[in-house]
């Protein structure tokens, strides 16, 4: 099983520099993903798409993300040419997290949308045609929606490489609209969608990829998990919301677990406190001892 790990940062606008470091620090150790969230609202954050593009400057290997990408507040064909624009510049390693939307007194208050979640669900469909014709240039784009929509646009530029883009869904519509169309699914932290929760999700997942007549495994499954690393053993068993903490042996038997029992192919860590122990504990400890149990 080909296995991917990464971290997630909150790009809070007093620590830029040292988000800075720690990104370039995961990418001289090898680590393969970096997700950034995406909350433009919160006045303590920095802009996401302007931290992504400063993080693929100043590394080489690491595949970067918004985590996930606030849906009504970037808009559909914009995010489409941001995207392709990131992936160009960084030669393929921008991924598009896509989310439908959350927080919407916040997303109203900024001048944003407020949508029901069916209107939700069928904006975040419509956006992901939007994005997929404007990475076909040389045509011109003609997607209708309600929500989304652009009539004879001139398509383009191509992304570098073929850019997943990964739905953080959480319902059960949600998740039949991931395994429809989306290319892979970013888990939703457990504050969202509890542990328990996840091998419905995947499962249900699976079946609408095959009703919709695709491979369930060309979904990549994304697990999100919010913890602390600790020196000393601790509990490994994955409980409702509860934050995982125990040491490096305990999560990677909970990584291997979720792997060969429940499907997942990507792993990305929230630390509960981030800083360069956890980067170091997750990078050199976590992740070499969960290949080894999946090995």
């Amino acid at each position: 099983m080909e296995l991917r790990f990464g971290i997630q940062l909150a790009p809070v606008a007093e620590e830029l520099l040292r988000i800075r470091e720690m990104a370039r620090f995961a990418d001289r150790e090898g680590l393969e993903l970096l997700g950034i969230q995406d909350h433009p609202y919160s006045g303590p954050l920095a802009d996401t798409f302007a931290v992504i593009a400063t993080v693929l400057a100043e590394t080489s290997g690491l595949r970067v993300f918004p985590d996930v990408a606030s849906l009504p507040m970037r808009g559909a064909a914009m995010l489409g040419k941001q995207a392709a624009t990131l992936d160009l510049l960084s030669n393929g390693r921008f991924e598009l997290a896509l989310g439908a939307g959350a927080f919407w007194p916040a997303i109203t208050a900024m001048g944003g949308p407020r949508r029901s979640n069916p209107e939700a669900l069928q904006a975040l469909e419509e956006a992901t045609a939007v994005i997929r014709a404007m990475w076909k240039p040389g045509a011109k784009a003609e997607v209708p929606g309600d929500y989304y929509a652009v009539h004879g646009v001139q398509s383009g530029p191509a992304p570098a490489h073929p850019v997943g883009i990964w739905f953080g869904s959480v319902g059960p519509k949600a998740n039949a609209l991931t395994g429809r169309i989306a290319d892979g699914w970013a888990a939703p932290i457990p504050h969202y969608l509890p542990y328990e929760k996840w091998e419905g999700a995947q499962h249900l997942i699976s079946a609408s990829a095959i009703d919709a007549g695709r491979d369930p495994g060309s979904v990549a499954r994304m697990a999100q998990l919010v913890g602390h690393i600790t020196e000393s053993p601790g509990p490994v068993t994955l409980r409702g919301e509860e934050p995982i903490r125990t040491d490096a042996a305990g999560w990677a038997r909970i990584l291997a677990d979720l792997a060969v029992e429940t499907g997942f192919d990507t792993f990305v860590y929230w630390p509960e406190t981030a800083d360069d122990t956890q980067l170091r504990r997750w990078i050199g400890d976590v992740v070499p001892y969960t290949r080894a149990l999946c090995a």
